[in-house]
């Protein structure tokens, strides 16, 4: 019951040097790791030496489609994308023959969200991806985390550790899709698709008025972790769509209405902005800080314990510890 491959997934494109790590194959979740992607020629130049810092990040409209289905056998982006675009779900048919899979098609099992870096998992055995969903449907009711994430943000929670509960809907507004908080809501409110949402939090380190965060969500709904943290008054480094909902005024954090506040690019004072060596038009560019590090698998039989994937924290999140002097355990 083979045909579950692992592959990487980096933030707005494609990084060198990904690479995941499996514990110990369990019979019939044959996992195959991935590790040191070797860009070929670019269709468009990158950006000069000095302009780059983020470093890992590569652009999937420096592709053509043949080298994008060549850099997917290493690292994969999900993101399903408008009609015409090179994305990973229009080239899944292209990427399943050059590993070799004959007429079996990969599915994509789980990932995260289009904007986060972390672990994407395809499978190409109906039956295996089949046995995964029942396995996340189970362990979702039973209130068992499978996810983890890590995530750095621009703030320091409360308390080292909690649960974020709230419940959201998904609203159309200037053009956009975008989550919105529901204060109370009634059954109504639910029937018409509002979702109470639950995710676990733990504060890893501090330092430079920012954390390390692991999350872990026990719900399933679009940008669910950045939408909880800026309720939490600490948006993710790089979320430049909620950030905006957290104003300021002589240091003290307040949620701004959603109504009034529209996505904008993060704005980091000065001081954060020197930590990080970024000028401000860098800083608009930075990259979501919001990474899939570790999912659990079941095991071969019943009561064999759940098999853990592993993925290694990209290049330019790691220099954003670094920089902040937060170490990650």
């Amino acid at each position: 019951m083979g045909g579950c491959r692992v592959l990487g997934q980096a933030w707005g494109g494609w990084r060198r040097g990904l690479g995941i790590r499996a514990t110990p194959t369990a019979a019939g979740f044959g996992t195959k790791a991935l590790h040191q992607l070797q860009r070929r020629g670019a269709s468009k130049p990158s950006d000069p030496p000095g302009d780059q810092p983020f470093p890992g990040l590569l652009r999937p409209e420096t592709f053509s489609r043949e080298e994008l289905v060549d850099v997917l056998r290493a690292a994969v982006v999900d993101r399903k994308g408008k009609p015409g675009e090179l994305t990973l779900l229009s080239v899944l048919p292209e990427l399943s023959w050059s590993l070799g899979l004959g007429e079996q098609e990969l599915q994509v099992v789980r990932a995260s969200g289009k904007e986060a870096s972390g672990l994407v998992l395809l499978s190409s055995c109906p039956r295996t991806a089949s046995r995964l969903q029942k396995f996340f449907t189970h362990s979702q009711r039973a209130r068992r985390p499978t996810a983890t994430y890590c995530a750095v943000t621009d703030g320091i929670p409360v308390t080292s550790e909690g649960k974020i509960q709230a419940a959201l809907k998904l609203e159309h507004i200037d053009g956009v899709h975008l989550v919105v908080p529901v204060h109370s809501p009634s059954r109504k409110d639910i029937m018409e698709g509002v979702k109470k949402t639950l995710s676990h939090f733990r504060v890893v380190a501090t330092g430079s008025g920012c954390a390390l965060v692991q999350l872990q969500p026990l719900t399933v709904f679009p940008s669910q972790l950045q939408a909880h943290m800026a309720l939490q008054l600490c948006p993710v480094l790089g979320d430049h769509t909620y950030s905006a909902r957290v104003g300021s005024v002589l240091g003290q954090r307040f949620l701004l209405p959603v109504e009034s506040t529209k996505p904008q690019r993060q704005v980091l004072d000065e001081a954060l902005l020197g930590r990080l060596c970024l000028t401000p038009s860098q800083a608009a560019r930075l990259p979501l800080h919001l990474h899939l590090h570790c999912l659990h698998l079941p095991g071969a039989r019943p009561r064999d314990p759940p098999t853990e994937l592993l993925a290694p924290l990209p290049s330019y999140f790691s220099r954003t510890l670094q920089c902040l002097g937060l170490h990650y355990q």
